[in-house]
């Protein structure tokens, strides 16, 4: 059996409540293994439409949060192992907000993976770099538990590997393919949640709201409700990096398997919108990209992440 076959065991031994079933069935009803539906796409390639809501995965209000395995790091970092499974990857035509490089494709993770169950905050981007690089900037509220801004993706990376040697074990940057999964944790609507975005605000720092509260920088972390794998944040605060270079839409060349999408590029991608934006950038499908170094740093307010232990698959492994 292989590892990511047996993480996905223990997940679902550890899945007791009626909920958890029915979310195991709308990943296997989105392609793992099953017998697709008429109503469901064919191929892997990108679909030009489908209707979306007969592809939508049971959603209710404040789903519970899934009894998932989880490991605390040296510096007390907490990630979450997502199971492996396919899932819809961008947005149906007809989505509000939705955006040209969103198109639709069916995508396939094989393996397992941990992910931080929140944005880097300020003290533990602090523990690893010894730096501050969001001193003496606009839009910041300084505290240990604020996420980390003004970090490049060239930051990211840096992080990623003093991390790894301090802590001994291997970290690195979801793939776009992955942050998309574990943000819908089953669902296939514009948010973890649902489709409404008068509830955004239950989950999610983002533009309209705190414009109004005033409250112009990114926020503390799990503050707001987390989506069923137990993330906080997905949605809104701090657009965040994944390892991808960005093109202008999913990358149609790209293995509908363990995707990493464009092999080379000028800016690298970002997701999840953040506290600055609208609501419709904190869809689940939409995405965004920046230049990777230093060189537009005082914009980079709103800009983070958060990152991945998995076994088997490293920084070397994307382009």
């Amino acid at each position: 059996m292989q590892w990511g076959e047996r993480a996905v065991r223990e997940v679902g031994d550890a899945m007791k409540s009626r909920w958890a079933c029915m979310l195991l069935v709308a990943l296997a009803a989105t392609g793992c293994g099953g017998v697709d539906s008429p109503d469901e796409p064919e191929g892997t390639g990108d679909i030009a439409a489908i209707d979306g809501d007969s592809q939508k995965a049971a959603t209710a209000p404040d789903r519970p949060v899934l009894d998932l395995q989880t490991l605390t790091n040296s510096i007390g970092m907490k990630l979450v192992l997502i199971p492996a499974g396919e899932f819809l990857m961008g947005s149906p035509v007809g989505e509000e907000g939705r955006g040209r490089d969103e198109h639709l494709r069916r995508v396939r993770l094989t393996k397992a993976f941990y992910l931080h169950t929140t944005e880097v905050t300020q003290g533990q981007w602090e523990s690893v770099m010894g730096t501050k690089p969001w001193i003496g900037e606009q839009y910041v509220k300084e505290g240990p538990d604020y996420a980390a801004s003004y970090v490049s993706w060239n930051d990211a990376q840096e992080f990623c590997r003093r991390l790894s040697e301090m802590d001994e074990r291997s970290y690195r940057l979801p793939t776009e393919a992955e942050w998309e999964y574990a943000c819908r944790a089953g669902t296939t609507t514009m948010y973890h949640f649902g489709d409404d975005p008068s509830q955004l605000a239950e989950y999610a720092w983002f533009g309209n709201y705190g414009a109004r509260a005033q409250e112009k920088y990114p926020h503390q972390v799990a503050l707001r409700k987390p989506n069923a794998f137990g993330l906080y944040d997905m949605h809104g605060n701090q657009w965040e990096w994944c390892q991808d270079w960005y093109g202008d839409k999913l990358h149609g060349t790209s293995p509908a398997t363990d995707p990493t999408g464009w092999p080379s590029g000028e800016t690298r991608l970002l997701k999840g919108g953040s506290w600055f934006e609208s609501e419709e950038h904190s869809r689940s499908a939409s995405r965004s990209g920046f230049d990777p170094s230093h060189l537009f740093h005082s914009v980079m307010y709103n800009s983070g992440f958060r990152v991945v232990h998995s076994t088997g698959f490293n920084n070397t492994d994307c382009p």
